[in-house]
C-alpha cells in the first residue's frame, strides 16, 4: 500500500479530484482484516419517501406514468424551483447538465443514507387500556433513519433488541436502493452485509453496554456471514448461536433437505446472560413435565345445561373491586325470575354475572357457598375487568387435590389473591442450544394465530408468538421495566410477546416496533396497473404497517378483530387465557417525518419534535404537543420555552413526582447552564442544540 500512497501523492499534483476519488476507494481496502469477513461496502443506500412534501433543494426521482409497471428513471434529480405545481429539476449528464419541467405530483423525495436527516414523528393515534403504564410505540418509517432518530431518544438505554431481518433467499424478499435483490445478483451477499452492517452499528449505540442483548434470527442462507459480521461489530460481546425447530414437518426445497430449523444469534453485552427459569417442554437435553402449571377452568358452565333456567342456585352476583381487581363479595342467588339489573354493584365494584358469549344468561359451575370457600383459598382467578362479562376461572377438585397432596407447591399469589402453583421438585435451569418446542411452530402459532386475529389478512412467515416470548424471557424476566426494540418488526410479534411477558408478572416493559409500509411485490404490480402509486391512500392501505402491524397490536390489546368481533381462541402454554380478554397495555403509533434544520432551529417544527421528547422521557402519561404560557409540565418531563418564566417552571418541577427530564429551549448557552444548575436531580436537555448536534453526529454509517 505504501507504493500506492506515493502514486496518489504524485497524482494529487496533476488531478486533485481524481486523486481524492481513488483515495476514497483505497482507504476501505486498507482497513480490511487480514482474516475475517471482507465484503464490498456498496454505495450508500437511498430510499424513496412517497407521500413526503417536495421542496426546493430536494433530491427526487421522476416517477413513471400512472398505470405503468416499468421501473422508471432511477437517476437523482435536484429540485431547482417550484411554481404552480411544476418543478424545475436538473441532473448531471456527462459534462452537461440536463434539465426538465415536471409536475410535482410526478416526483418522489429521495434520501441518501450519507445525507444528514433531521427526523420527526407524526402521531397516528393510540390505543389505551393500561392506565399509567408506559406506551409501546410503533414507528412507520425507513428503519435506518428511525435508528438515527432513536440515538437521540434512547442512546445506551435499550435492554434487548430482537430482529428478524430479511433472510436474503433471492425470492424478492428485500430491497437494496429501491430494487428487489434477486437470487442471481452477483453482489447479493455483499449488499446484504452492507445493509445489515449499517443498521447494526446504530443498534450498538442504543444497547446498554453494561447489560443488554441483541437477538438476530436467520436461516442457512446467511448465517455464516452474519456470525462473522456480529463478531466484527461486537468484538467485546459473548456470542452464541441457538438452533430452534420452527417447522416440525419441514419446508420442502428442491435439491436440498427439507428445512425445519432456524438459527438465533444471541449477542450478550456486559453482564447479560440467560437467567435460569422453571421451564417446561423439550428444551434440548432437559425435558420437563408440562404438568407444573395449574389448569384453570372457566367458572361459568359451558357443558350440559348451561342456562340459568332451572338452576336458580347457581345464578348469583360476584362483586369485583375496580381498584383491587379482587373478589370483594359473592352474593346470594336471586331466584329464577328476578331481573339481575335490579341488583346494583357495591360501591367501587363491578357486578359480574354468568353471561354467555351470545348474551344469554348462563350459570356458575359452583353454588354460592362453594364459590366463597374456593375464593377464600385462592382457587378463583379474576380475568380482565369487562363489566358483567368479566371472565372468572376456578380450580376443579382434581387440581385442588394436587395442591393438598403436595404434588403442586404454591409459590405465590396474584394481585387478585389466586394461587400460583409449581410442580413439586421442579427447578430452574438454563437449557441447551438445541430447541424442539411445539410452541415454536411458526405455522400454528405464527401464521394461524395471526390469521385468527386479523381475519385472514396475509403476512409471509410470521414468527411463533411463543418463540419470541421464550427467548426474550431469558433476558428480561428480571427486568420488569425493560425497553425492547425490534427494527424489523413486520407483523408486530415482538410487541405482542412483550405484552404477554408483562401480563405474567405485572411488568411495565415497553416495546419499540419499527417497520415501513412496504407493499408486497405481487400487490405492487396489481396496484400499478390500476394507476396507483406509493403515497396514494389506496396504495398505502395495503402496506405492512397500516394493514398488518398496527391492526395486530390494536387487536392484541383490545381483544377484538379489526371488525370489532371478539378474537376466538385462547393463548397457550405459559399463561392460558382467552385472546378476547386482550391486555392492560397502551400503544402509540407514529410516522417518521423529515424536517428542515432551519425550521427546527427557528422553533417552527415543535409538533414534529414533541413526540421524540416524550419518547426520551419514557413514553409514559401525557404528551406535550404544544406549549402555551411559556412552559409546560407533563407526567414525566417538562419543557421551558420562555426563560423569563424559569422560576415558575422550576417550582412546578419540584412540586411534581416522577419527572425525569427538563427540556430548555434556548440558543443562549449561558442562560441554559444557569437554569440547569437550578434543577438538581433531573436530567436537562438543551433544545434544539442537542437534537441538531445528534443529527449531525450520526454521519455516514
Amino acid at each position: 500500500m505504501s507504493r500506492l500512497s506515493d502514486l496518489l501523492r504524485t497524482l494529487e499534483q496533476l488531478d486533485p479530484k481524481l486523486a481524492k476519488d481513488l483515495d476514497d476507494e483505497i482507504r476501505p481496502l486498507q482497513k480490511r482484516l487480514p482474516f475475517g469477513l471482507n465484503f464490498e461496502r456498496h454505495a450508500p443506500e437511498a430510499v424513496e419517501l412517497a407521500g413526503h412534501r417536495i421542496r426546493k433543494g430536494n433530491k427526487v426521482r421522476v416517477l413513471p406514468p400512472r398505470g405503468s409497471t416499468e421501473r422508471g428513471d432511477q437517476r437523482l434529480w435536484h429540485v431547482d424551483s417550484i411554481s404552480g405545481g411544476i418543478a424545475e429539476v436538473s441532473t448531471p449528464n456527462g459534462e452537461e447538465r440536463e434539465a426538465q419541467s415536471v409536475p410535482v405530483e410526478d416526483l418522489v423525495l429521495v434520501a441518501e443514507f450519507r445525507d444528514r436527516i433531521y427526523p420527526g414523528l407524526r402521531p397516528d393515534g393510540t390505543v389505551e387500556r393500561g392506565g399509567d403504564k408506559p406506551f409501546h410505540t410503533v414507528i412507520n418509517g425507513e428503519n435506518f433513519h428511525v435508528l438515527e432518530l432513536l440515538t437521540f431518544t434512547h442512546e445506551h438505554s435499550v435492554d434487548a433488541i430482537y430482529i428478524d431481518p430479511p433472510y436474503n433467499t433471492g425470492s424478492r424478499d428485500w430491497k437494496y436502493n429501491n430494487d428487489y435483490v434477486e437470487g442471481d445478483d452477483l453482489y447479493r451477499h455483499s449488499k446484504w452485509l452492507a445493509f445489515m452492517e449499517r443498521r447494526l452499528k446504530l443498534a450498538k449505540r442504543l444497547l446498554k453496554p453494561e447489560d443488554s442483548v441483541l437477538i438476530v434470527t436467520i436461516d442457512e442462507k446467511e448465517y455464516l456471514r452474519l456470525g462473522l459480521l456480529l463478531e466484527q461489530t461486537f468484538p467485546e460481546a459473548r456470542i452464541q448461536m441457538v438452533s430452534s425447530v420452527i417447522k416440525p414437518g419441514g419446508v420442502a426445497r428442491d435439491g436440498y433437505f427439507a428445512r425445519s430449523t432456524e438459527y438465533l444469534f444471541v449477542v450478550m453485552l456486559g453482564d447479560a446472560a440467560p437467567v435460569p427459569l422453571p421451564l417446561a417442554g423439550d428444551w434440548g437435553a432437559k425435558k420437563v413435565s408440562t404438568s407444573d402449571s395449574l389448569y384453570w377452568n372457566t367458572l361459568w358452565r359451558s357443558g350440559s345445561s348451561p342456562q340459568r333456567q332451572g338452576h336458580a342456585d347457581t345464578f348469583y352476583p360476584i362483586f369485583i373491586g375496580i381498584e383491587s381487581g379482587r373478589i370483594e363479595r359473592i352474593g346470594d342467588p336471586i331466584g329464577e325470575t328476578a331481573d339481575r339489573k335490579d341488583t346494583p354493584a357495591d360501591p367501587g365494584t363491578v357486578v359480574v354475572w354468568p353471561i354467555r358469549n351470545d348474551g344469554s344468561e348462563g350459570r356458575w359451575q359452583l353454588g354460592a357457598p362453594a364459590a366463597r370457600k374456593a375464593a377464600s383459598e385462592g382457587y378463583v382467578k379474576v380475568g380482565k375487568l369487562n363489566g358483567e362479562k368479566t371472565r372468572l376461572y376456578y380450580l376443579a377438585r382434581g387440581e385442588q387435590r394436587r395442591i393438598v397432596d403436595g404434588v403442586i407447591t404454591i409459590i405465590g399469589r396474584r394481585k387478585d389473591g389466586s394461587v400460583i402453583g409449581s410442580l413439586q421438585g421442579a427447578r430452574d435451569f438454563v437449557p441447551t442450544d438445541q430447541w424442539t418446542m411445539q410452541s415454536h411452530d411458526a405455522t400454528r402459532h405464527g401464521s394461524q394465530l395471526l390469521n385468527g386475529m386479523l381475519q385472514d389478512r396475509k403476512f409471509p412467515f410470521p414468527k411463533s408468538l411463543y418463540a419470541v416470548e421464550d427467548i426474550l424471557r431469558f433476558f428480561v424476566k428480571r427486568k420488569p421495566g425493560a425497553v425492547v426494540l425490534d427494527f424489523f418488526s413486520g407483523s408486530g410479534t415482538t410487541a405482542h410477546a412483550v405484552m404477554r411477558l408483562n401480563k405474567q408478572d405485572d411488568g411495565r416493559r415497553q416495546c419499540i416496533s419499527v417497520t415501513n409500509n412496504e407493499v408486497s411485490a405481487d400487490e405492487q404490480t396489481k396496484l400499478r396497473k390500476q394507476g396507483l402509486r406509493p403515497g396514494d391512500a389506496e396504495w398505502e392501505q395495503w402496506g405492512i404497517c397500516d394493514y398488518i402491524t398496527k391492526p395486530r397490536i390494536r387487536a392484541a390489546i383490545t381483544g377484538e378483530t379489526p371488525d370489532g368481533e371478539p378474537i376466538k381462541g385462547d393463548y397457550k402454554f405459559v399463561d392460558e387465557f382467552p385472546m378476547a380478554d386482550g391486555f392492560e397495555e397502551n400503544a402509540a403509533f407514529f410516522t417518521l417525518s423529515y424536517e428542515s434544520p432551519w425550521m427546527v432551529e427557528a422553533d417552527k417544527a415543535f409538533a414534529a419534535i414533541a413526540p421524540m421528547l416524550w419518547l426520551r422521557a419514557g413514553a409514559t402519561g401525557e404528551r406535550i404537543d404544544s406549549i402555551e404560557g411559556g412552559w409546560a409540565v407533563a407526567d414525566s418531563y417538562g419543557i421551558l420555552k420562555d426563560l423569563d418564566l424559569a422560576s415558575d417552571f422550576i417550582a412546578e418541577l419540584q412540586r411534581r413526582e416522577g419527572i425525569r427530564i427538563a427540556y430548555v429551549v434556548t440558543d443562549d448557552d449561558g442562560r441554559y447552564q444557569q437554569v440547569a444548575s437550578e434543577i438538581p436531580g433531573i436530567e436537562t436537555v438543551r433544545l434544539y442544540e442537542d437534537y441538531l448536534r445528534n443529527c449531525e453526529s450520526t454521519g455516514d454509517i
